[in-house]
């Protein structure tokens, strides 16, 4: 036994517990919000889980590359 009565150990091991689970949620409840923004960014977003709106994102952006590439390659045609 130690000088607090053998609950160092244990009041210290609480306490490491409490501050990861504090902090798990914080980061559960910012990934959340953020997965909400994204949602609400994409077309087509709202109401998919994270994995498919993910996906659906991943498509999005290759789909707005795909229009920018064809946008400049007009705009060289048609240069004077």
């Amino acid at each position: 036994m130690d000088n607090n009565g053998g609950f160092t150990k244990e009041k210290s091991s609480l306490r490491t517990e409490r501050k990861v689970r504090r902090t798990s949620r914080r980061i559960n409840t910012t990934v959340l919000r953020k997965v909400k923004k994204l949602q609400k960014l994409i077309p087509g977003g709202k109401g998919l889980n994270a994995d498919r709106l993910f996906d659906h994102t991943a498509s999005y952006i290759m789909h707005l590359k795909l229009q920018v590439d064809v946008l400049q390659a007009l705009s060289d045609v048609y240069r004077p």
